[in-house]
């Protein structure tokens, strides 16, 4: 893990989230796999929870070449779907009620795609989810000009994060936590979670907005369209933008 600046202190004790899917699109795919931790300030995991879900249709064949879950695995080992998004959802919103800012690696899908789970499921969802980490957000903002894609893989190497099991929600979770902290001990963050959520709305609408431009440069995108800049909850996944096919108490550590 690289070192330099002192870790924040609210970055000492930090939640992580990540789902596995039925596909990308964050209005309609279901949560096939969900992980919620608290990580230390060595990025070591300190409590765990982990959900298998039965989406209730078919996982495509494309979803399951990345994340290894089959339809029928999930229907024969997986929860119902409503019992696994309450519980997700119940466990951030411990956290956040904790004052535990959470990461999530491209939040705005994670956070997205539970939201209109657990509209579809007529569970409460988490409304306004605050302080959220983003590191693929905030290495955009502070790395601009790096060349290379960004896929949480590639970004973990960047910054000497081990990452042995891509697009297993619990070590995409924790190796997202652990970047993070890298990039905490590399660049000056702001002074509070508060402060770098508020940061990040602005971060990711300013790069939604510079990727619509250059997808409209070549082609890609139709000038009058533009991609959903809204994080970390947003209401549309377009195509050219999507991340992968990839007990009910709540969580306490």
């Amino acid at each position: 893990m690289s070192r330099g600046l002192e870790l924040p202190s609210w970055l000492s004790r930090v939640g992580v989230f990540d789902l596995e899917t039925t596909g990308v699109d964050v209005t309609s795919d279901r949560v096939v796999t969900a992980y919620v931790g608290v990580l230390d300030a060595e990025g070591r995991q300190i409590a765990a929870r982990s959900w298998l879900a039965d989406p209730g249709v078919p996982i495509p064949a494309g979803a399951t070449a990345v994340h290894g879950i089959t339809t029928e695995h999930a229907r024969s080992a997986g929860r119902p779907a409503f019992e696994v998004v309450s519980e997700v959802t119940a466990a951030l919103r411990s956290l956040f009620d904790q004052g535990v800012p959470v990461v999530a690696y491209n939040a705005s899908y994670d956070f997205s795609l539970l939201a209109h789970e657990a509209q579809r499921l007529g569970t409460e969802p988490l409304g306004d989810p605050s302080p959220v980490i983003d590191p693929l957000v905030i290495d955009k903002a502070y790395d601009r000009y790096r060349r290379g894609r960004r896929t949480l893989e590639v970004v973990a190497a960047h910054y000497a994060v081990t990452l042995d099991a891509a697009h297993d929600a619990s070590a995409d979770a924790i190796a997202a936590g652990r970047v993070a902290q890298a990039l905490a001990r590399r660049y000056m963050l702001p002074a509070t979670p508060a402060e770098l959520h508020t940061n990040q709305i602005g971060w990711a609408r300013s790069q939604a907005a510079s990727l619509t431009e250059y997808f409209v440069s070549i082609g890609r995108l139709d000038p009058e369209d533009a991609l959903d800049g809204r994080w970390p909850v947003r209401t549309t996944q377009p195509d050219v933008f999507a991340r992968r096919p990839s007990s009910s108490a709540p969580f306490v550590d």
